[in-house]
């Protein structure tokens, strides 16, 4: 009674119950309120917020540079007044440069000082085209500088990511601007050109991201259509292994285990070719510790320790799967067999292959309202305006308003200070509770993207247990099995698969928060904290996994029974522990074979893009796109190609599960006698022989003498 009560022999029983009723109604109602919530804060989150905040440059009264369809149209630029403020510390806490921002046309092209250019008509009405709206040459320098209207000098610049910064150069080893070393600093005061650099440095800092995501995306744009063509090679090599599997399941498994061997293999002796190469380049030595984060990963290849890395991860993986393959031989011949099986399932239920690119739209549809409702969420807030200043004042970073603040109380206690755009936020409930927000919108993400997963895993698993439970093959196969188990499921069966992912979802996000804390915590010295963050996310990952193999087996539980989540999930449970030695043994021997055949296809496709995409081959020299970053077309490649060998692949790994359920409840109902045959095929039954491992076949008897189902007869 530990282990449940075995299955009985049921007459009546022909395979997954066709007369159900609703299961889990309370947490499918939940879960259409909860995607009702989600639905209205989407609308309430494209209603407030914007995209173009995190698109377009803004100037000190947070109006977008270059937005088609306003003055500053034709304006896109960013220009400083005072570049040297931006070497304040402030800078990277406030993300702010403390002095005006304002959109032009072009950067200045000149140097050139208001003193100067104010007595020349000509070069002042250059000179206004980097100052504020209203100034006049009847203004006077002094009133033009105290009220802020322009800048004090203007310093020839270049554009770089829509912003306007010094064009800096060298001349006898020494920093220059306009080919001179000392330059005006809008202040009276004469500064060498290099302290130029502190002001560059930290505004850059601001919009470093920005910049590798730009390029990251000008390399999308350039590459679209061959990282499209690389999908679709995995696609076709993916279907195609599947189809071999088919007919030749026994050949191809072994196939695949000395390709990936020799992949692996040719990985290894490359890592050391590449390693071997450096010695004696200049720089070659220096470690990655030492070098630090760089936007260009490139440079990371120009290591000798880099490659060593590489080589050291990929003889590991290839001495572990070498000594799996030696202890698990015996294992490996029987888990074909299974593969076989399995294979001869997918043959009647064709239609199952193509099941994955329903799971892979709707997934789409989930990450992309989840992406879209983020990015509207984060840019909902409000501009806010802080008072920046030179002198001591009480009220330096407290908030302002830019309309009045010529007249207000901040202005007279504090002549030179600025009302500028600091930051986009808000103090209204919403942009309060924006947080909160966001992380429903990521619970809500989890609980749909897991939903929709969990619905294929159902739908398939019904599907393969119509086939397995029908005894005469095809015959009482259902005409279309996968569409009528995906009826059953969401006609019955929706607030189960809610259930399921609901559990699932919860722990995922709880994983969330703890890296969201560990992100906050990086900077604590408290060594007992961190190391119970370490261990609650070592914990909750274990949890999570373990939360996925339960919900898997329960939906083929349900698929067959109809029966409310925890029961399913508990009769699941005893089913496979009384069954705990073969499910080790066997059934994840099956599921490694499978993994191999994911990392062959990735590996595969994986080498033809590092080969294009890097220009290591000459053939391919003049086809390959121009580049800042070729590991972004290779990178997407491999992860598309994994997700895509995953999606055909996860097809026969559902199989196998089922049938691997239904394999222990015939053994349980059915003693393969004329008066309760087995329903399990005589290839089946040899691997349920061959294998001794558990102790529910010890009195088996040799599948020759088994009563066999009609097809097996033929």
């Amino acid at each position: 009674m530990k282990r449940g009560e075995p299955r009985k022999y049921d007459p009546t029983f022909k395979g997954p119950i066709e007369k159900r009723g609703c299961t889990d109604i309370v947490c499918c109602i939940l879960f259409i309120i909860c995607v009702l919530a989600y639905i209205a804060v989407g609308i309430l989150a494209w209603s407030q917020g914007d995209p173009r905040k995190a698109i377009y440059p803004t100037d000190s009264r947070g109006q977008f540079c270059g937005q088609a369809g306003t003055p500053l149209e034709k304006k896109p630029l960013v220009f400083y007044f005072n570049i040297l403020k931006c070497a304040s510390p402030m800078v990277l806490l406030e993300f702010q440069c403390p002095t005006t921002q304002m959109c032009v046309e072009k950067c200045p092209e000149k140097y050139m000082t208001l003193l100067t250019a104010y007595n020349i008509p000509k070069d002042f009405e250059y000179y206004k085209n980097f100052c504020q709206e209203g100034v006049t040459n009847s203004m006077g320098v002094a009133n033009i500088l105290k009220n802020g209207l322009c800048p004090a000098v203007l310093i020839p610049s270049k554009s770089f990511t829509k912003r306007c910064f010094p064009s800096l150069g060298l001349k006898n080893g020494k920093v220059t601007v306009g080919g001179q070393e000392q330059v005006n600093d809008g202040e009276g005061n004469t500064i060498p050109a290099e302290d130029l650099l502190y002001g560059v440095k930290n505004a850059t800092v601001v919009i470093e991201a920005r910049q590798v995501v730009m390029k990251i995306f000008e390399d999308y744009t350039q590459s679209w259509y061959w990282i499209l063509i690389g999908l679709a090679i995995a696609m076709v090599v993916s279907l195609l292994f599947i189809v071999l599997l088919r007919f030749l399941a026994a050949i191809m498994v072994w196939i695949v285990v000395a390709l990936v061997i020799v992949v692996i293999g040719y990985g290894i002796f490359h890592c050391y070719m590449e390693y071997a190469s450096l010695k004696g380049e200049p720089g070659a030595n220096v470690t990655i510790q030492e070098l630090g984060f760089q936007t260009d990963f490139a440079v990371y290849l120009q290591l000798r320790q880099t490659w060593l890395a590489f080589m050291i991860i990929l003889a590991i993986v290839e001495v572990i799967i070498i000594l799996l393959l030696i202890f698990l031989r015996k294992r490996i011949l029987i888990a074909i067999a299974l593969i076989k099986e399995a294979s001869r399932a997918i043959g009647y239920v064709m239609c199952s292959l193509f099941y994955p690119l329903f799971t892979f739209l709707l997934l789409a549809l989930v990450i992309a309202y989840w992406a879209v409702t983020a990015v509207f969420l984060s840019t909902s807030n409000q501009p806010i305006y802080k008072v920046f200043n030179e002198s001591a004042c009480e009220y330096s970073r407290q908030t302002c308003n830019p309309a009045n603040y010529s007249d207000s109380p901040e202005k007279k206690a504090c002549p030179d200070s600025q009302c500028l755009f600091a930051f986009y936020g808000g103090e209204t409930p919403y942009h309060k509770y924006l947080i909160v927000l966001q992380f429903y919108n990521v619970f809500l993400f989890f609980w749909c993207a897991n939903f929709v997963i969990a619905l294929g895993q159902m739908t398939l698993a019904g599907a393969f247990a119509s086939y397995y439970w029908a005894f005469s093959k095809p015959g009482d196969i259902p005409t279309f099995p996968v569409f009528s188990s995906l009826g059953r499921s969401l006609r019955y069966h929706t607030g189960t698969l809610a259930f399921g992912s609901l559990i699932l979802s919860i722990v995922q996000l709880i994983r969330v928060l703890l890296e969201y804390l560990d992100h906050k915590l990086k900077g604590a010295q408290n060594k007992f904290a961190k190391f119970l963050l370490c261990c609650l996310k070592c914990c909750f990952w274990c949890l999570e996994k373990i939360i996925k193999f339960l919900n898997r087996n329960a939906y083929i539980m349900v698929a067959i029974y109809g029966k409310n989540f925890c029961t399913a999930a508990k009769d699941a449970f005893f089913l496979l522990l009384r069954n705990l030695l073969r499910v080790a043994v066997l059934d994840k021997v099956t599921d490694f074979l499978l993994f191999l055949g994911k990392l062959l296809v990735v590996g595969l496709v994986g080498v033809f893009a590092f080969f294009f995409f890097s220009g290591r081959v000459k053939a391919f020299e003049n086809t390959a796109p121009n580049l800042h970053y070729y590991w972004v077309p290779i990178l997407t490649v491999v992860i598309g190609s994994y997700l895509i060998a995953s999606g055909f692949f996860s097809v026969y790994s559902m199989c196998v599960d089922t049938l691997f359920l239904c394999f222990c409840e015939d053994l349980e109902r059915n003693d393969g006698s004329p008066a309760r045959p087995y329903y399990m095929s005589a290839s089946l039954g040899e691997v349920l022989w061959k294998d001794k491992s558990g102790d529910a076949d010890s009195s088996l008897q040799h599948p020759s003498s088994w009563s066999q189902p009609e097809e097996d007869q033929a």
